[in-house]
């Protein structure tokens, strides 16, 4: 049978309509790996993308070492494979900016020096496993560092947020409107944590709550944002793009890097006291259909954002900062109002997610969203088929606090599927934060693979949105502010 597999074009169902279910499945850090041995072949995946075709098929034991050098010249990159079966030499040859095509042999020996071939695999060149290289050569600290989001008190950074940053590495900053004052003391301060962070490879994450309306963490110089509901109200898909489009303008004007927006919750609670005019609308194809254009508006200004807050916290009557919300619904009542602008915005290319502190009992009885290995793992990964980064909501908020340890709490988040615990608050809590969830590793509670596979995840979007650790100049505000009004001018 001969059908077209492209790797980073088909997806796991339509492999599954061309050859079924396949005769195993292989977890690895890389992504799963799907086998048919009846077809000679196997498929890495990214999620459900697949990224690596392998084909065994037979013919290719005619070809040898020397018929490849011969014809192709020297590889781009020559690797190794050994485990107690096998002794491979991996051969890449690059076809174009997009895929490599690597031939796999057994490893020269002086009784065989001109081995045959073992099977060939065309791969993405944009692919999990070149972030799994990485991840190999990365300390189990550095590591479980990267998956730590960490806020501060103060304008400048303290005791506490400098040893995060230079000794336990934390993968990245948030900054609440406390930190920043004004304009110039904003930019330095930026400034200042970047060169803290300069000799870790890995630049940090700087995050924000630019959300528009009362979110609105930047300093009173810049202009700012009508709330959310009035892009509802309004419901013109080019404004919605426009509003995202000047979100990102404003955090990258400043260095920022990834904003814990848009707001998809549905507002279908008229006594909620935490969302309201947060959210666009209380109809839920208007918050997906608008909540998606202001995804894409911001991700066209090179920020990422975070939708927000999985799997929905519309309808709730508690402030999950103060106490834990209870909602009652179903999953076929969650399908038909939550889940539906977070199923869409996945659909159309969503980098992130925010989990909220909310109990679903008829999901999970014991845990809240953000601890829940069913909404984390169950529904968000593998019935939403999402495959970004997935990152708590605040976990000093007392929905969680009143509960639980902090320590304890992140623990069993990371259990239950979570690539980036946020802790806003108590910076000189963070630090045991990250040795007890070290200790966890080291004593087998939470396998390493587990941890890798959040990393990857973690180092793929950062080189995504090709984040770095060059400093940021002095933004011209006047300029920023003009074009803020002549964008919501045109929507008036």
């Amino acid at each position: 049978m001969h059908s077209p597999i492209i790797a980073g074009h088909t997806r796991f169902e339509e492999v599954k309509n061309i050859f079924g279910l396949p005769d195993k499945i292989e977890e690895t850090v890389v992504g799963d790996y799907v086998y048919y041995p009846a077809f000679q072949l196997s498929l890495g995946l990214d999620g459900q993308l697949v990224f690596d075709v392998r084909s065994y098929d037979e013919r290719l034991s005619l070809i040898h070492l020397q018929d490849i050098q011969k014809e192709l010249g020297e590889p781009e990159q020559t690797t190794y494979f050994e485990d107690e079966t096998v002794s491979q030499i991996i051969l890449y040859y690059r076809v174009n900016d997009d895929y490599f095509i690597k031939w796999i042999l057994e490893k020269p020996t002086a009784d065989v020096p001109n081995p045959k071939v073992h099977h060939i695999s065309v791969i993405m060149a944009d692919n999990p496993s070149k972030y799994a290289n990485l991840v190999a050569r990365m300390s189990l600290e550095e590591k479980i560092g990267q998956m730590v989001f960490a806020g501060f008190s103060g304008q400048k950074p303290n005791k506490y947020l400098r040893q995060l940053i230079i000794q336990k590495k934390i993968g990245g900053v948030i900054f609440l409107k406390e930190n920043l004052k004004s304009v110039p003391q904003m930019t330095s301060l930026i400034n200042e944590i970047k060169k803290l962070n300069s000799n870790n490879p890995y630049p940090l994450f700087l995050g924000i709550d630019q959300e528009g309306g009362s979110i609105n963490r930047l300093p009173d110089e810049v202009a700012g944002l009508p709330t959310n509901d009035k892009l509802g109200l309004k419901n013109n898909p080019a404004f919605a793009f426009d509003y995202g489009k000047l979100l990102g303008k404003q955090l990258n004007a400043f260095g920022f890097n990834i904003d814990f927006a848009p707001v998809l919750d549905v507002n279908s609670n008229p006594e909620n006291p935490v969302i309201g005019r947060r959210a666009i609308s209380n109809n839920p194809e208007i918050v997906s259909n608008l909540g998606i254009q202001m995804m894409k508006g911001i991700q066209s200004e090179n920020i990422i954002p975070v939708i927000k807050h999985f799997p929905g916290h519309g309808d709730t009557s508690t402030d999950s900062h103060l106490a834990l919300p209870v909602v009652n619904k179903t999953m076929a009542e969650l399908e038909q109002m939550e889940l539906l602008p977070f199923k869409n915005a996945i659909l159309e290319g969503a980098d992130a997610v925010m989990v909220a502190h909310i109990l679903l009992p008829k999901l999970d009885a014991h845990f809240p969203a953000s601890m829940s290995k069913t909404i984390i793992t169950d529904v968000l990964r593998e019935k939403l088929k999402f495959n970004g980064i997935v990152i708590t909501d605040d976990m000093m908020m007392k929905a969680i606090t009143d509960h639980y340890s902090i320590e304890k709490a992140a623990l069993f988040s990371v259990k239950a599927g979570s690539d980036i615990i946020l802790i806003a608050h108590h910076e000189e809590k963070i630090s045991s934060v990250i040795d007890q969830l070290i200790s966890a590793v080291e004593r087998g509670e939470i396998s390493e693979q587990h941890i890798d596979k959040s990393v990857v995840r973690i180092l793929r979007l950062k080189e995504k949105y090709q984040l770095d650790h060059s400093s940021v100049e002095f933004a011209n505000i006047e300029k920023l502010n003009k074009e803020i009004h002549t964008i919501l001018d045109k929507y008036n």
